[in-house]
């Protein structure tokens, strides 16, 4: 058990962000150990093949099972809220060479080949790591990466919500079943028990990370921002063209299209992802949405480039009409 304990500093710092190196990370443990993580194995089965003469062995040896620890410099704490991953990388490739010794020195009994090479020259090992990355992204990852941010922005879009009408407690109350928040302390379900107060300059960083499920990750890496990497909701459908129940009684009512819709958003989503699920043009899905939203059905937000839609408090109780 980790236990966390928030000064009001700590709350007022605590911020969201999205990180392409811990998907990267965590991906590679899905791939190990895919009977662990059932949800992904449709992306399983095209992963590995997209990733057939790519050279990721590196990355592979630093992803070890069972996952104890990554080394931090492979999955820093994001500074920004949303880095592309060529900003991560190449962060990743300028990572100072003392803090690759200091975090492989943190891994337990002898270092594989690989990382071995790594540690005895950081400089030349970086470089490598930073193409298999590049490399392994472009075959694995890219591909689906939209539909992944459009989930994780929804996350943050969802939580945030959350904690504005109920304070942290709403914000933690399930943000995963090993965590749990009260009278000021966070407690997170790891093995190992460790009590730590935040620093009131730091505050603590959510990162939603698909690949994480089922689990959650923390990371403590001083001076930086401690993180906590956790997998948003609507992670067992990401990998579906349509999952979503439609309630017969309310397609009866508002048609089956507009039902359809509403029962998709579960998490907040774009025009473009909604259309492909439900195999529509995004004309006529933008047309539904725009009637959802006069219903007061539907709310519209904007996160950067990309608008999504969520769900409104009258339509959740629309949803719980099944029948």
């Amino acid at each position: 058990m980790l236990v966390w304990e928030f000064s009001a500093q700590d709350l007022a710092r605590t911020r969201f962000a999205c990180s392409p190196l811990a998907e990267v990370a965590t991906s590679v443990e899905v791939l190990k150990e895919p009977g662990r993580h059932a949800v992904h194995l449709p992306w399983v089965r095209q992963a590995g093949q997209r990733l057939a003469g790519v050279d990721w062995s590196l990355l592979s040896q630093l992803v070890r099972l069972p996952t104890v620890y990554v080394p931090d410099f492979l999955t820093p704490v994001p500074v920004d809220t949303s880095p592309t991953i060529e900003q991560a990388v190449a962060a990743l490739a300028a990572t100072d060479p003392a803090a690759v010794r200091r975090d492989l020195s943190r891994i337990t009994g002898e270092l594989p080949p690989l990382v071995a090479e790594l540690y005895g020259d950081p400089e030349a090992g970086l470089a490598r790591l930073a193409g298999e990355v590049l490399a392994y992204w472009a075959a694995a990852i890219a591909p689906h990466w939209p539909r992944i941010q459009r989930l994780t922005e929804g996350e943050i879009l969802r939580r945030a919500r959350q904690m504005s009408t109920g304070g942290p407690a709403a914000l933690f109350a399930d943000l995963h079943p090993q965590v749990s928040w009260e009278r000021d302390t966070l407690r997170i379900g790891h093995r190992v028990d460790v009590e730590r107060r935040l620093d009131g300059e730091r505050g603590l960083v959510l990162a939603p990370t698909v690949f994480a499920w089922p689990g959650v990750y923390s990371q403590q890496n001083p001076p930086w921002q401690p993180g906590l990497l956790y997998p948003p909701r609507g992670v067992a459908t990401l990998w579906e063209n349509s999952g979503a129940a439609v309630p017969d009684g309310l397609a009866r009512v508002i048609g089956r299209t507009r039902a359809r819709l509403l029962a998709e958003l579960d998490s907040p989503a774009s025009t473009a992802e909604l259309a492909a699920r439900l195999d529509l043009s995004a004309a006529n899905v933008s047309h539904h949405l725009t009637a959802l939203r006069e219903a007061g059905l539907t709310a519209r937000h904007r996160t950067g480039r990309t608008v999504l839609y969520a769900r409104t408090e009258a339509a959740e109780l629309l949803l719980k009409v099944r029948h």
